[in-house]
């Protein structure tokens, strides 16, 4: 038989009272989650009947609406599933507490999505020659895809990456509906850097970890521990604004696929103000919604972390989320590349203080996003075009 209310504990013969645990930490940001997604949802409601009577009430005026809505659902489950990988080890090693790092997280985001367009304008141009309702269909498609695929993974706690399950999509979509696609900036913008970036996370993880342990080997861990609590902090920021950098943009690119489908745009090379804006409160406002489950998997089942070793982890990841989006305007994955820089940091200390069994089941997650993505993508624009939708 079990009680409510405080526990009688006994310690060297004196009595007291303990209170009642708090509600578990899950089930808070489950509320908050559903508070959120909610609100959102009667927000983007009203706004699209809004904007389908302004645009005129038509086939084509409704699709894309509905495509710009679900681009932004997109994005905001882009924003909870990989809310964990910008402060998944900040909170592990307590150098910030998970509501803080949730709103910190979440005003980085809003912050790095108005730097750049570079990624946006690369996804735009995965699928160039799509045009009317056809086209929208196509863009709904891959939206739908990448979703189903990044709640999957986000139930099963897994850190896939909501980046290449849209590009998935995009790319199956695209397949199904037999429309011309993008392979170059395909192979050179995703491919290449998909291969490239964890290893380079894994590699310069391990480089700078071990400098970090050699310019420290003779100081006193407590003191180098409260010094990297607060560098940590930093480093998160610095993690959550490369987040905004690289995912905002590519809803940013869905959205302008989108218009210049329906004849509202005409260059792919554009994107509007509007589109800016909106792609970037999203984004953080699905931050703050946040993650557990994938922020328990990162931060506590890959390795021990602790404030030097998740410094170098968030360090080695943004400086990398950095260069791709602002140099080579490649739209990498956050989650590869922070998990990869993780398990480098872990090998410092020995190979055996990563798990590596947790290790194996992310590299499969990453494997199979870009084909059960662009699979999903196309069984979805298969069923449209089975109500004919096409």
């Amino acid at each position: 038989m079990t009680t409510e209310g405080p526990v009688t504990d006994e310690v060297e013969g004196v009595k007291t009272l303990t209170p009642p645990p708090s509600p578990r930490p899950e089930a808070k940001q489950s509320r908050r989650t559903l508070h959120v997604t909610l609100a959102g949802a009667a927000v983007s409601v009203v706004a699209g009947v809004i904007a389908i009577l302004w645009l005129g009430p038509s086939a084509e005026s409704i699709w894309l609406v509905l495509v710009v809505a679900v681009a932004l659902g997109f994005n905001y489950t882009n924003g909870f599933h990989d809310a964990a990988n910008a402060i998944a080890t900040s909170v592990s090693t307590r150098a910030l507490t998970p509501r803080a790092a949730l709103l910190m997280a979440a005003v980085m985001n809003l912050l790095g999505s108005f730097v750049g367009v570079g990624v946006a304008k690369t996804i735009a141009d995965i699928l160039p020659d799509l045009s009317g309702v056809s086209g929208l269909a196509v863009v709904f498609a891959a939206l739908a895809g990448a979703i189903i695929w990044n709640l999957i993974t986000w139930w099963f706690g897994l850190p896939s990456s909501s980046s290449h399950a849209l590009i998935g999509g995009l790319v199956g979509a695209g397949i199904a509906a037999a429309t011309t696609i993008g392979w170059d900036k395909v192979v050179d913008k995703v491919i290449i850097p998909m291969i490239l970036s964890p290893i380079a996370g894994f590699l310069l993880g391990y480089l700078f970890m071990v400098a970090i342990l050699w310019t420290f080997r003779r100081a006193r861990p407590s003191k180098v521990g409260r010094g990297f609590r607060i560098a940590q902090s930093l480093s998160a920021a610095a993690m959550a604004f490369g987040h905004g950098l690289q995912d905002a943009q590519k809803t940013m690119g869905v959205i302008v696929l989108a218009l210049v489908a329906t004849g509202y745009q005409t260059d792919t090379g554009h994107v509007p103000l509007w589109v800016i804006l909106v792609s970037a409160f999203v984004l953080s406002m699905g931050t703050y919604a946040g993650g557990w489950r994938i922020m328990r998997t990162l931060g506590r089942k890959v390795i021990e972390l602790d404030p030097p070793k998740g410094f170098a982890a968030e360090a080695t990841a943004s400086s990398i989320l950095y260069v791709a989006a602002i140099g080579f305007h490649a739209p990498i994955s956050t989650t590869h590349v922070i998990s990869s820089a993780i398990m480098g940091v872990g090998s410092t200390q020995r190979l055996s203080a990563v798990r590596w069994g947790m290790a194996g089941n992310i590299l499969i997650a990453w494997i199979l996003t870009l084909p059960a993505a662009g699979a999903m993508a196309a069984i979805v624009f298969g069923l449209l075009k089975l109500f004919g939708v096409d």
